[in-house]
């Protein structure tokens, strides 16, 4: 017997003070209570109970030890039936939604982890257009959004930004004719007088911002005029790309997507910081569920090498 069924064993006859009864009650045979108490007995180093034929009855020191036990007990059953109460409501199906950026390998293996650490749990995905970003979270549509981990918290004091799964780096992508195509890197003060995108009326304001700065560091204008539009502004950015209209400040995943193209170059920006991409939720509807991706994803980011954030 574990020394915790000792516990009860002990705490259950000194209510008793009754072999037969106490082990009707735990569902054991009088040797199993007998054996369970000595042994706590042989622990302790002293008797805890006073046994003749006729009664039962707690020594001094069985008394304080009762006194003294029984809190702890009670405290770790509760413990207990909270932590299993709390792995059932983990169970079941939890909806992410997911950018087109945000929606590739990183992301396939944090729900490969989740689900292997969670047996129980079942994950749904679904594709959110830049147009929407955070308003099915808000509908209620989708428990948690896999995106950029920028939030104003003027604008997005509602929702909850978990641990980062992924700091992407950033790059430029220019037609394959621009004079910047054939560079290496390029730093974010070579965009100073360039054209670039506006931002699209739904998008956050301090995420573009950080996408796209208003101005370079040295405050040289960077010109947002390119108008995307609201149904597929990554199309028509890629499209505008690809025709010299604009340049496009974005992230290595563009690179992925973008690679096979040969009208379009990709240059690493390296002086902007690398964008971090993880888990947010509406923090008035957290739950197990969420609670318990967001521990995966500090696991799992940890167990990539760089720190969650």
């Amino acid at each position: 017997m574990t020394d915790a069924r000792q516990l009860e064993v002990f705490l259950t006859l000194a209510e008793e003070l009754h072999f037969g009864r106490t082990a009707e009650r735990l569902l054991l045979t009088q040797p199993q209570v007998s054996r369970a108490v000595a042994a706590l007995e042989r622990h302790i180093g002293a008797p805890l109970f006073e046994r003749t034929s006729r009664r039962v009855r707690l020594t001094p020191l069985g008394r304080r030890f009762r006194t003294e036990a029984e809190p702890a007990y009670r405290m770790l059953q509760d413990a207990l039936r909270n932590a299993r109460a709390e792995a059932g409501q983990i169970a079941g199906t939890l909806r992410i939604g997911f950018l087109l950026p945000t929606g590739g390998e990183t992301l396939n293996r944090l729900v490969r982890a989740h689900e292997a650490r969670h047996p129980g749990s079942r994950i749904a995905l679904s594709h959110i257009p830049y147009r929407a970003l955070y308003e099915p979270l808000r509908r209620n549509e989708i428990d948690v959004l896999i995106s950029y981990l920028i939030l104003d918290p003027r604008e997005q004091s509602d929702l909850t930004a978990g641990p980062a799964i992924h700091h992407a780096s950033r790059v430029l992508a220019v037609a394959a004719a621009d004079p910047l195509a054939g560079r290496d890197s390029i730093s974010i003060e070579d965009l100073a007088g360039r054209r670039t995108a506006t931002r699209p009326a739904l998008f956050p304001r301090a995420l573009f911002d950080h996408f796209i700065p208003p101005a370079t560091p040295s405050g040289e204008p960077i010109h947002r005029t390119y108008d995307l539009g609201d149904d597929d502004a990554y199309g028509v950015a890629t499209a505008a790309v690809a025709r010299g209209h604009i340049v496009h400040p974005s992230i290595d995943a563009f690179t992925a997507q973008l690679a096979h193209r040969d009208d379009i170059a990709l240059i690493p920006i390296h002086d902007l910081s690398a964008m971090p991409i993880g888990p947010i939720w509406v923090t008035a509807r957290e739950n197990a569920r969420i609670r318990a991706l967001a521990d995966t994803a500090a696991t799992f980011a940890a167990a990539r090498g760089r720190p969650a954030s």
